[in-house]
């Protein structure tokens, strides 16, 4: 009898503005352009990939007042590329980036309900908050919310979503007759809560999946908690060893007192790659991948958010600074990104060590001590640490990032790809019908009522799909 092999589950990010991609190597293309967009969706359907995720960005950063250079290019707006991409392709899941902070739950729940129709069930949403008063200038609310009350807004925001998504019952669309609707109360929902005191006409129909799959990205106890309580994924940043399997079994550990198993939850964190005919090859060649992602310019601004100072006349090739760093966050250098340095100081002195021990200069230790590659090697040998990764609960599986947009998941797909089916890890084929659920192995969406958040449900408890030509497949 064959074993069963635990599936490896793959998104693919599209990685928008950010320090992983080379924006130097000729092959870099456009980050707007929709044929960008297209090559990269079709890449991973063809690679047979779970689905394609994009971040979002409500304000470009600023750095010592002027725009962060690794956000020159904007970030096209979430539903309008996710909606192009429905009708390049047939079954790749479609996950957008929608923060809870400067939206409302009946705008996002009917964005996403519209997705959900137009990709034949393929849509998926994941969650962020903000409360950042940089970004919060775009809008009229600004950003008030504290850590704790933003997660609360958060939690009764998907809830009311789901709400919404629950108000049109199982065949309230008629295919004939004199009426169009069976039921003459569908959509209708009442939300009384702290956050949000709405009460209307849902005007989306149910959608193939009724709630399309919920994403979370947080790190924090709360943010753990919200992914428990809350979502489908968790949009994790622990990758490889102890720490990943840590945060995955304590994060697998909270289901059970929200009455849901751990497959319920699937942990999935962002993973780069670099591949090479050899393993030798492929780590000379991420070594100069990496030296191309931390170009001079990028090292300052790198080491400017430690620092928390300008360091703008410093050499990137010289020594680090000999001041030391400004703790305060009311006079963060950077705007509109949370500065991650928990002890200012104690990170300071720990780049010191590693710059006097090894002789290295400003740029050097920059790439020494910030993000690398996660897997490394021949395509057999990343093959099998991805298997191994998600047979050891690092995690249920990885969502891709390439450091070449818009060409750089095709060699994944094309000599990875092969290697994990033939493991018998990672599908040949996609389910006929099936949807971004299906894919992930969810099973059906569970009712609003079910989900042990404390508020009520809208019209309707089943989560079957409407049974009429709504919703067809893309």
């Amino acid at each position: 009898m064959t074993q069963h092999r635990k599936q490896v589950i793959l998104g693919a990010h599209f990685p928008g503005v950010n320090n992983t991609t080379v924006w130097s190597d000729p092959a870099s293309g456009s980050h707007i352009d929709l044929s960008s967009f297209t090559h990269f969706a079709q890449t991973a359907e063809r690679g047979r990939f779970d689905f394609l995720f994009l971040a979002e960005g409500l304000r470009l950063r600023e750095q010592r007042g002027r725009i962060h250079d690794l956000d020159v290019v904007g970030r096209p707006d979430t539903f309008t590329v996710l909606a192009a991409m429905a009708a390049v392709t047939q079954h790749l899941g479609l996950a957008g980036t929608i923060n809870t902070t400067f939206n409302e739950p009946y705008e996002v729940a009917r964005q996403f309900a519209t997705l959900d129709h137009l990709s034949g069930g393929r849509a998926a949403w994941n969650v962020v908050t903000s409360s950042d008063a940089f970004t919060g200038e775009n809008f009229r609310r600004g950003g008030f919310l504290p850590h704790a009350e933003r997660y609360e807004r958060a939690e009764e925001f998907i809830a009311t979503a789901r709400e919404l998504w629950d108000s049109w019952p199982v065949d309230a669309v008629r295919a004939d007759g004199a009426d169009f609707l069976a039921d003459a109360s569908a959509g209708t929902f009442e939300h009384r809560g702290k956050h949000f005191d709405v009460a209307g006409r849902f005007s989306v129909p149910r959608s193939p999946q009724v709630h399309p799959v919920v994403l979370q990205a947080g790190d924090s106890s709360d943010g753990r908690e919200l992914a428990a309580r809350s979502a489908d994924a968790i949009f994790s940043r622990h990758s490889t060893g102890d720490g990943a399997r840590e945060f995955y079994r304590d994060v697998k550990g909270r289901l059970e007192r929200y009455g849901r198993r751990p497959d319920a939850l699937k942990i999935l964190p962002a993973a780069t790659f670099v591949l090479g005919d050899t393993d030798a090859e492929a780590v000379a060649r991420a070594a100069e991948v990496r030296r191309q992602q931390v170009s001079p310019q990028t090292a300052i601004l790198l080491l400017e958010q430690v620092w928390n100072r300008d360091l703008s006349d410093y050499d990137p090739d010289g020594p680090l600074p000999t001041v030391d760093p400004i703790v305060s966050e009311a006079s963060s250098i950077v705007r509109g990104r949370a500065r991650q340095v928990g002890d200012p100081a104690a990170e300071a002195a720990r780049y010191r060590a590693v710059a006097e021990a090894k002789g290295l200069s400003i740029r050097e230790v920059v790439i020494e001590l910030t993000g690398r590659q996660t897997f490394v090697g021949s395509p057999e040998t990343v093959a099998r640490a991805l298997e191994d990764a998600v047979a050891t609960e690092v995690s249920d599986g990885f969502i891709l990032v390439p450091h070449i947009t818009p060409g750089g998941l095709d060699e994944f797909a094309d000599r990875v790809v092969p290697l994990l089916q033939e493991r018998g890890v990672l599908r040949r084929d996609y389910a006929e019908g099936a949807t971004l659920r299906d894919h992930l192995g969810l099973g059906a969406a569970r009712s609003a009522s079910n989900w042990g958040t404390g508020v009520s449900a809208a019209h309707g408890a089943s989560t079957e799909p409407l049974r009429t030509g709504v919703g067809a497949s893309a």
